[in-house]
């Protein structure tokens, strides 16, 4: 009992530091952090941005726009600093575009911005402005304040965040050189995603993940949508992976490494 005394006050101690001061994270150097009001859907969005370590004067880099940047940003910004050591990615510029909130009544918008219409939820169908808030407002931004290379750019994005990934594909394709969506969620508007895709002026790549043991609300409508695709005119280049021993959730960061792969094969992408 009294070294239990002892222990907490010290992990206490630990876990108030780490809160209050990153710099022992050695994988989260380089982070910057604003408060981005768009004027388009008047809201406010929390972006963080990892710089590459090394910054070359001149250069350009690709930049990864990482969708649901609550959790994405935190668990796949670090995680790129292992695959750049590893030689499986270049240096890169990842912003992530979080509510603060995991709460809709309190900002979390993802359930708006992330959809396409859907007859089953009435407050679904923001993709249209959303994505237009990137191209005009928050992307310009980011370019004109980092070394960020306009003809790399990169959106990931998990279950309905998948599904804004494939929006983007599908009707903006010239918005994103590569786009991975992660177990794309089309389980409430699967009739919208079978639309003919809009063509675009450049080309784009998009890699569609999906985890073995996905689950079947997900995995059926998205069993469909692969189904019907050989039949469409499509303004991408697709490689669809299976990640095995995964869930709907646990596959993101497999998802992420994969794609990411995928993407800077220079033998596959123009």
């Amino acid at each position: 009992m009294i070294k239990r005394l002892f222990i907490i006050p010290l992990v206490l101690s630990v876990l108030s530091t780490s809160a209050n001061d990153l710099k022992p994270l050695t994988s989260l150097q380089h982070l910057d952090y604003q408060l981005f009001k768009s004027d388009l859907i008047k809201h406010e969005y929390h972006i963080y941005i990892k710089s590459p370590t090394d910054i070359e004067a001149g250069k350009k880099y690709p930049t990864i726009y990482l969708i649901d940047g609550g959790i994405t940003f935190p668990l796949l910004a670090a995680y790129s600093r292992y695959l750049e050591l590893a030689g499986d990615i270049p240096p890169t510029i990842i912003v992530g575009i979080s509510y603060g909130t995991t709460d809709w009544r309190k900002g979390n918008r993802r359930s708006i911005d992330f959809t396409a219409p859907s007859k089953e939820r009435d407050f679904w169908g923001g993709t249209e402005k959303f994505s237009e808030m990137l191209s005009t407002e928050l992307i310009p931004h980011i370019e004109k304040k980092l070394p960020s290379d306009p003809s790399k750019r990169i959106l990931f994005g998990q279950s309905l965040g998948g599904q804004f990934v494939m929006f983007n594909a599908l009707f903006k394709p010239d918005l994103f050189w590569g786009l991975i969506a992660s177990n794309p969620a089309l389980h409430r508007n699967l009739e919208f995603y079978n639309q003919e895709a809009v063509l675009g002026k450049s080309s784009t790549n998009l890699f569609i993940s999906r985890a073995r043991n996905n689950d079947k609300r997900f995995a059926e409508p998205l069993d469909r949508w692969v189904a019907s695709h050989d039949n469409k005119t499509n303004p991408y280049q697709l490689k669809i992976s299976w990640v095995e021993n995964h869930n709907h959730f646990s596959v993101a960061p497999e998802s992420f490494r994969n794609g990411l792969m995928w993407l800077f094969d220079s033998k596959n992408k123009n």
